[in-house]
């Protein structure tokens, strides 16, 4: 049974979730005992679309990608809803999408459409009544209450971080239950954002983006309640995948040999390498073997 995610914010101590991308994320990150997970929108869409997270991405793909996750995830799972696909009769629908996917909790951002990744350049923001209205819309769609609303701001790039505070507020009162200033760009800053705001907040943690990454610890100690390592998975993937086809390329091998017990052995500079039986166990062959053997034919 799956812990909620509600109860958990209200215990004490920071909630960490890392980022999961696509179904073997998902599942290596699920068997870890994380508070949540987080699907990323960044990660989904490349991983999903192989293209990048500037609003190509529709309700139905990610709303797919949600359900596969979050049906098989054991762990609370948070989703990336972007700006709600449109006006505010799509934000009602998104939201009721996700909750009945299985989401424990919804992203919404107030960028204009098309929206872009929080760590990237030339990020517009709506005017803040319209998202006020937004979130307003989207904490009257849910079926339970204890399906959280976390409401994004990325105004701090383009209009400073007094204007995302003040929107921060509005979203607030406005009934989000989580509160996500996007890319501040100093320790200081984050010490501002958590001293103004009286929800809980959320820390994105993006290595090589605009915030200062920090440990848990230290975000917890600020004054964060809930911090995301969205693409720290997905780099270490990408490069890793990067560096093994390059060397099969060039070489003709990975680098990489297999002991006598079936671990992966590093020779020179190959990535290490998950054990083949590691990966179908992961994947779940030993359940589908034992029931090709209880099934077979005489």
């Amino acid at each position: 049974m799956k812990t909620c995610l509600r109860e958990r914010l209200a215990a004490p101590g920071l909630i960490l979730a890392p980022g999961v991308y696509d179904m073997v994320s998902l599942k290596l990150a699920d068997r870890m005992g994380f508070d949540a997970l987080y699907m990323t929108g960044f990660g989904t869409v490349a991983s999903h679309l192989g293209l990048p997270d500037a609003g190509l991405a529709t309700y139905r793909d990610m709303l797919n990608r949600v359900q596969a996750m979050a049906g098989m995830a054991t762990t609370p799972l948070i989703a990336d809803g972007d700006t709600g696909y449109g006006g505010l009769l799509n934000v009602r629908h998104t939201v009721q999408g996700y909750e009945a996917a299985g989401a424990q909790a919804i992203q919404l951002e107030d960028q204009e459409f098309p929206k872009k990744c929080g760590h990237t350049t030339g990020r517009r923001v709506i005017p803040l009544q319209d998202m006020v209205r937004k979130i307003r819309v989207a904490v009257e769609a849910r079926r339970s209450p204890d399906f959280l609303i976390i409401a994004r701001t990325d105004a701090r790039t383009a209009l400073g971080l007094d204007e995302a505070l003040k929107r921060a507020l509005a979203y607030e009162q406005a009934g989000a239950d989580i509160l996500f200033v996007e890319s501040p760009e100093s320790v200081d800053e984050m010490r501002r954002i958590t001293a103004t705001l009286h929800k809980p907040l959320l820390a994105n943690m993006v290595e090589g983006g605009r915030t200062p990454v920090l440990t848990p610890l230290e975000l917890q100690e600020i004054g964060y309640r809930l911090a995301i390592f969205p693409v720290s998975a997905l780099l270490a993937a990408a490069q890793a995948m990067q560096t093994t086809y390059a060397r099969l390329k060039a070489h003709t091998t990975t680098g990489n040999t297999v002991g006598a017990g079936g671990e992966a052995v590093l020779l020179e500079s190959g990535p290490p390498l998950m054990a083949f039986s590691d990966m179908t166990q992961l994947m779940g062959f030993e359940e589908i073997w034992v029931f090709e053997r209880r099934h077979a034919q005489d």
